[in-house]
């Protein structure tokens, strides 16, 4: 058993091992800097625009057989809400005293439904469906809106170019120290 005298100068040994690789890693000694691959993971952000969809494609069809596994049981059999939100109708009530947001209208670009289903949903297992099966349920939900016909296919570029009802409803930050005051716009 080493004596009291010993501890102290083993342990200021260690503390200066660690110290000296902390400072490597970072100020407060954890961590790592994130690899190229590990950034790219995250970097699935998509753009009002439609910039970074992935490739793939979907049809309405296969977005209702989507809807109903993966989807129904939160969000009702057409998106009429539920546990989770209602996605479909409130078109012509966001001015009234009962507002109802869904995708069909409140929300104001249609490659923001892809980006959120991608990354949230379905709740319990975000980021488990392939792109093809988003864009159907992109698909599915803007027909359930009335934005897109019954036997649509949606890709990348048939959804960035739909026109939401809610789209010129949002304003621009007027504050100047917002360098882009369109909002959505190069953000």
């Amino acid at each position: 058993m080493p004596t009291p005298r010993l501890v102290p100068a083993a342990f200021a040994v260690a503390i200066l091992l660690c110290a000296t690789r902390a400072e490597a890693q970072s100020p407060y000694g954890i961590g790592r800097a994130a690899t190229p691959a590990e950034i790219a993971g995250w970097n699935i952000d998509v753009g009002g625009d439609g910039s970074n969809l992935p490739p793939g494609s979907g049809t309405v069809s296969h977005g209702s057989e989507v809807f109903d596994q993966q989807c129904a049981a939160c969000h009702g059999a057409k998106g009429e809400g539920g546990v989770g939100d209602r996605l479909v109708g409130g078109q012509g009530t966001l001015g009234t005293p009962k507002p109802v947001r869904t995708i069909g209208s409140y929300w104001p670009y249609a490659p923001t439904l892809f980006d959120y289903i991608r990354r949230a949903m379905p709740q319990n297992a975000p980021q488990s469906l392939s792109n093809d099966d988003v864009y159907a349920l992109s698909a599915y939900i803007l027909s359930l809106n009335g934005l897109l016909q019954a036997n649509a296919t949606l890709d990348a570029k048939s959804l960035a170019v739909i026109k939401m009802p809610n789209r010129n409803m949002f304003v621009g930050d007027p504050r100047p120290d917002v360098k882009n005051p369109e909002c959505m716009t190069g953000c």
